[in-house]
């Protein structure tokens, strides 16, 4: 009984064979290179489009690419670099002559050529007069996804700015975790 109750509380603590399963369950080092795409815009299915549509997903990704650096400093790779490797013509072989930012494959392919081991695909969709946020974290070795993560936008550019705050805070703790995605927020 005594033993039982020891190894719970090494469980709990984080002391005991959870801990050491956490750490082999980590897919990179938490200082690895994350390689973030340009924010893609789709607005086809929206009842109205806006010539502030295109300025609503640049903002995004001003606000997505800065947070990371300042959340991940020293981690993100280079943003021209990665624009240039996703606008190449073997990124746009890979993706089938589609925007590099809206294909996995592509977006591993341009993380590749960069030396990340993680990318990050968003989106910025206007349905009818909502807006959705949505963006992947993928691991870039293994193809897996990470994180699939959306957040409902009222369009408001206080409302994107917060959603691409929050999108860059999940990113960086699943990175710093080694991979290992956490709905809670950790210290």
């Amino acid at each position: 009984m005594r033993f039982q109750l020891r190894l719970w509380c090494m469980v709990l603590l984080g002391g005991g064979p959870a801990s050491a399963e956490a750490q082999d369950s980590r897919l990179e080092p938490p200082g690895a290179l994350v390689a973030a795409l340009e924010v893609a815009l789709y607005n086809a299915s929206a009842t109205v489009q806006a010539p502030t549509d295109a300025a609503a997903a640049a903002l995004a990704s001003d606000v997505l690419h800065a947070t990371l650096a300042k959340l991940l400093p020293g981690q993100i790779a280079d943003s021209a670099a990665v624009q240039t490797a996703a606008r190449s013509d073997a990124a746009l072989a890979v993706s089938g002559r589609h925007p590099c930012n809206v294909v996995v494959a592509c977006a591993r392919a341009v993380a590749q050529a960069v030396d990340a081991r993680w990318v990050v695909l968003a989106k910025m969709s206007k349905i009818a007069a909502v807006w959705l946020l949505t963006a992947q974290l993928v691991h870039v070795p293994s193809g897996a996804i990470i994180l699939d993560d959306s957040t409902e936008l009222t369009g408001q550019e206080a409302m994107v700015r917060a959603g691409a705050r929050n999108l860059a805070g999940r990113v960086a703790r699943t990175v710093r975790a080694g991979g290992v995605a956490s709905n809670f927020p950790t210290p």
